[in-house]
């Protein structure tokens, strides 16, 4: 009656509910009610073949909006290259955009990485109050770290 997926998809909304995170409690909700009503075997493919891209491009978009809305101009640009945390900013934006190339690469190479990354998320958004764009940045800073390792070796 119950398999591990959806076990294991309640545990998670279990601990959502404990650490009243509400981005985890939606994302677990809306899988178990994807399983619940047997559409899971096509969406879970397409979700992860192309979430992580959608992702990017929702987040994106919530960063780009308030350029769109005029919040930000041209000349908030030019005045916060005068400030030494807006060129930390922009090298940090740099670093985590590697960061994230590598990550990709990494999960497309050696996808059972996912599972432990995955696990890290959960526990740094359950228990942490982290967000959970850790995967793909975890990746990254994972592949630098096995590169380091491999160099090293």
């Amino acid at each position: 009656m119950f398999s591990q997926p959806l076990l294991f998809l309640l545990l998670l909304l279990v601990i959502a509910l404990i650490a009243k995170n509400s981005s985890l409690i939606i994302a677990v909700a809306f899988l178990l009610i994807m399983k619940v009503f047997g559409v899971d075997s096509k969406l879970f493919a397409i979700l992860q073949s192309k979430g992580i891209n959608w992702g990017v491009t929702v987040i994106t978009i919530a960063v780009l909006a308030p350029i769109a809305s005029g919040d930000i101009g041209f000349k908030d640009l030019s005045s916060a290259f005068k400030s030494p945390y807006a060129w930390i900013a922009l090298i940090s934006g740099i670093v985590v955009a590697l960061l994230a190339k590598g990550g990709v690469s990494l999960l497309t190479e050696d996808p059972h990485i996912t599972t432990a990354l995955v696990l890290g998320t959960i526990i740094a958004v359950s228990l942490f109050k982290g967000i959970a764009v850790g995967p793909l940045i975890g990746a990254g800073i994972a592949y630098m770290a096995m590169k380091i390792f491999d160099f090293f070796k």
